[in-house]
């Protein structure tokens, strides 16, 4: 949905949830917000329906488990006939996790973590993030299913007599709203010889692991949620845990991961900043940086830092993001080399990789 469709009027929301008290609460938050509403309330997706052909939001809160139909099928059918941000409301179990990667496949802008312990203080303690993830879902590009549930990607291989040049190459990857698919799109295109991958994507703690293990299902590249003091290995994708930002190290002459769980950056732990930094402090022109979909500037001036210390830079397009907020703020910095659409960012990053493109410094 596009910002100018809401600017000068409240945001309206729907609340969908079988939870009274959830309903109650998130009515609470959403309605002291000065720039939003609840237009309607509903315990399930079928009194959802009729909630939101009457009222028409501009963003859904959805819950991922509910009675009289799934939640993920309710989400099917919107996206499928009356396509609305969606933002999930996960519960913290691994169940849950995978619940709410899905529902990011089929379409959803964003996933919130519902709190733990006393749900009444939790959730008012989450009130500030509910409030910008619903300001983030407003401005949302909807993507329709058939990009999500019709692609197969396949990994790119190199023609004959191509092969990667720039083999001591580490490329780093940044990405937030959106940025799940993206980069499921981006990592699945790419060959298994391909130089080791650093990715940070903004997204709870209790999500990452379900993440990096569905990426593996579909990637020749072999994909794990990062530890500390992993040697960084061609073929090897390494997505930043959500509890810790993620470096990229050196020791004797090899490179190795850092996690740190240092104070967040941009209001991100991980952050896309710090991993960024480190690429332009330890590698310089073996970087290659690529920023995704997201909302905010996170990762924009480590991108800068790169390019000014050697690195070649990709920026997603705005047309096929989510959220045209961190590669705009990347470009509008100068630290963009090339602005290139999703469905070609892994075969114009291997071309570059196979020295087919010439540096644009």
């Amino acid at each position: 949905m596009d910002n100018d469709m809401v600017q000068g009027r409240k945001i309206r929301v729907v609340v969908v949830d079988d939870s009274a008290l959830i309903r109650e609460v998130l009515g609470k938050i959403i309605n002291a917000a000065p720039d939003m509403e609840v237009v309607a309330l509903a315990p399930d997706p079928v009194a959802a329906r009729e909630r939101i052909r009457e009222t028409n939001p501009d963003v859904i809160t959805l819950d991922v488990e509910m009675p009289r139909m799934d939640g993920l099928e309710f989400l099917r059918r919107l996206m499928s006939l009356r396509p609305t941000p969606v933002l999930m409301i996960s519960s913290l179990t691994a169940a849950g996790s995978d619940i709410a990667l899905r529902a990011l496949e089929l379409g959803a802008v964003d996933c919130i973590a519902k709190p733990q312990g006393d749900i009444g203080r939790g959730m008012q303690g989450y009130a500030e993030l509910i409030c910008e993830k619903i300001r983030t879902a407003a401005a949302a590009r909807v993507q329709l299913p058939s990009r999500f549930i019709q692609q197969t990607a396949t990994p790119l291989a190199t023609a004959p007599g191509m092969t990667i040049l720039r083999k001591e190459a580490v490329i780093v990857v940044g990405a937030s709203t959106g940025g799940t698919e993206a980069l499921r799109e981006f990592l699945s295109s790419l060959p298994a010889n391909t130089p080791p991958v650093l990715v940070v994507q903004h997204m709870p703690e209790h999500f990452t692991l379900s993440f990096a293990q569905r990426l593996d299902q579909c990637c020749a590249m072999t994909v794990c949620e990062a530890s500390d003091g992993q040697p960084l290995a061609a073929g090897n994708i390494y997505i930043a845990p959500g509890h810790s930002h993620l470096s990229i190290v050196s020791r004797g002459g090899q490179l190795f991961t850092h996690l740190a769980q240092s104070e967040p950056v941009n209001r991100h732990r991980p952050a896309v900043d710090v991993l960024f930094d480190s690429a332009a402090t330890l590698l310089g022109k073996r970087a290659v940086g690529v920023i995704l979909t997201g909302m905010g500037k996170d990762g924009a001036a480590g991108m800068l830092r790169m390019r000014e210390a050697g690195s070649y830079n990709f920026g997603q397009d705005q047309s096929s993001c989510v959220v045209y907020g961190m590669p705009r703020a990347a470009y509008e910095l100068g630290a963009v080399h090339e602005v290139v659409p999703l469905p070609c960012m892994a075969e114009r990053v291997l071309a570059y990789l196979c020295g087919q493109r010439k540096r644009e410094d």
